[in-house]
């Protein structure tokens, strides 16, 4: 397991906002880097929570590394203009990230998982094939984790703006969930927070508060979570990566969960 460690103090996560009819809590975009091995390599907007869980996860879902294991170790260092994220990977991944760096350059809108790629080929990679899981996602335990998702998003409480990504067990019990002005952000944290957890992603299903689009897909496809749900629609684009990679989708029709790629 990575060595975290923390310098500085952390930034507040959401900031005051007034306007004609009052006051509003309204969520913090701060710039965070990524620096492996002294290499810069991107800078993401994010919302300043769960910064160490998305060092982990971004750095898997980016195919930096492979596994947490070659991650050594994680230091945040929070400043007045953001957060540093200097990250010890094993010398053998150098190479690796070199090449990953020049299809990416450096900037990374919150909105945007994608954004800075060098050419469009690099959306039409070959994703890993995911393991199916043991066990159906029956649509009626997706309704019960959509049911409780507001209560695990206390953030949102306040903002009433950020997105969700959570991780359901089979039945619908949630057992993480992380939140970021960015859906591709919230996933990151929470694949980094599975990861450090040890959690199965076979052992459950993927819940998004957002729409399914394509970045969606290839981090859950990097992750090996083999059943995505989201609150609105995929893309076509992403319905064609999901069946590549053998991921399910349900997205929400009405007050009901489908099957779109059975």
């Amino acid at each position: 397991m990575a060595i975290i460690r923390s310098f500085g103090v952390p930034p507040p996560a959401t900031c005051g906002a007034y306007f004609d009819h009052g006051a509003w809590q309204v969520p913090e975009e701060t710039p965070v880097a990524f620096v492996y091995n002294q290499r810069n390599y991107a800078v993401m907007l994010a919302t300043p929570l769960d910064i160490e869980d998305f060092a982990i996860g971004f750095s898997l879902t980016e195919s930096v590394v492979d596994h947490i294991d070659e991650i050594s170790s994680v230091d945040v260092h929070y400043t007045n203009r953001g957060v540093d994220l200097r990250i010890g990977i094993d010398a053998g991944r150098l190479d690796r990230l070199d090449l990953r760096q020049r299809r990416r350059n450096l900037a990374g809108r919150a909105g945007c998982g994608v954004c800075g790629l060098e050419s469009a080929e690099s959306f039409f990679e070959k994703l890993p094939t995911v393991e199916i899981g043991d066990e159906d996602i029956d649509p009626a335990a997706i309704s019960i984790a959509f049911d409780q998702l507001a209560a695990h998003q206390p953030l949102n409480a306040q903002t009433y703006t950020v997105h969700a990504a959570a991780f359901a067990a089979h039945t619908g019990e949630i057992l993480l969930t992380r939140e970021d002005v960015g859906r591709h952000n919230a996933l990151d944290k929470l694949i980094g927070a599975m990861v450090r957890a040890d959690v199965n992603p076979r052992a459950g299903f993927l819940l998004m508060s957002s729409r399914c689009s394509y970045e969606i897909i290839e981090k859950a496809a990097r992750a090996n979570i083999a059943t995505v749900a989201s609150i609105s629609a995929p893309t076509a684009f992403a319905v064609r990566k999901a069946a590549e990679a053998n991921i399910r989708l349900y997205p929400r029709d009405g007050d009901r969960f489908v099957l779109l790629n059975p």
